[in-house]
């Protein structure tokens, strides 16, 4: 490749790389103004939040084209054959996000037709912990930071440990008093979301240890190792 190809092919990759963090700039958009809309019970937010997924699946189909334009023209190899095809499945993850925010968003709406069931303190604290972990997990992937990356993978257990105490908590309310099934369903599904968000940003973690290391750890611990 001649030096005015490989200056070309950089640029490429510095695109590729700044709409990726872009898209992520705008999923951490959906997470803060999803859970404002949940704990201050604003409705009008929440439809924002609904709407603005589309900025999502825009940047989505955006990133997909230019990286499959730069496979078809650049035929890239080695580590960065992996950047491309891992782009590829870092913003599938990235949509996903958005689509969890959007169910938040909508669950939102639906439960400010009723008295609020309790205050909540555990649900933005989740929120808060999946949104680092978003933001950590592309900073890895730009840096190529295998120890950023794997830091994002340990801290999926805390958000795990919140949704668990979060269900034992509302299913208790259930078991005490009838009319607060519904509320309590939705906070659950509601908790769910966040807690699925936090695992699509451990699904880029470990995609940034692959494209550093050549290591798969999906199913491992994530030290790397068989739990």
């Amino acid at each position: 490749m001649t030096r005015h190809l490989m200056s070309q092919f950089d640029t490429d990759l510095n695109e590729i790389r700044a709409k990726i963090l872009e898209m992520g700039g705008k999923v951490e958009k959906m997470i803060t103004d999803a859970m404002k809309a949940l704990v201050e019970r604003n409705t009008e937010l929440a439809n924002s939040t609904i709407e603005y997924d589309h900025e999502i699946n825009r940047l989505e189909v955006e990133i997909d084209e230019r990286c499959l334009e730069v496979l078809a023209l650049r035929q890239p190899t080695a580590r960065d054959l992996r950047f491309i095809t891992l782009a590829l499945k870092i913003v599938t993850d990235l949509e996903r996000i958005g689509d969890q925010c959007r169910n938040i968003a909508k669950r939102t709406t639906e439960l400010n037709d009723f008295p609020p069931l309790k205050p909540y303190i555990d649900l933005p604290r989740m929120a808060a912990i999946a949104s680092t972990m978003v933001t950590e997990a592309l900073d890895a992937f730009v840096r190529g930071d295998e120890q950023m990356a794997y830091a994002v993978c340990r801290r999926d257990s805390e958000v795990d440990l919140l949704n668990e105490q979060i269900q034992r908590e509302l299913l208790t309310f259930m078991l005490e008093d009838a009319s607060a099934i519904t509320r309590a369903i939705k906070i659950i599904a509601i908790s769910k979301c966040l807690e699925r968000v936090a695992d699509h940003a451990t699904n880029v973690a470990e995609m940034v240890i692959f494209m550093v290391k050549g290591k798969d750890i999906r199913h491992l611990g994530c030290n790397g190792q068989s739990p």
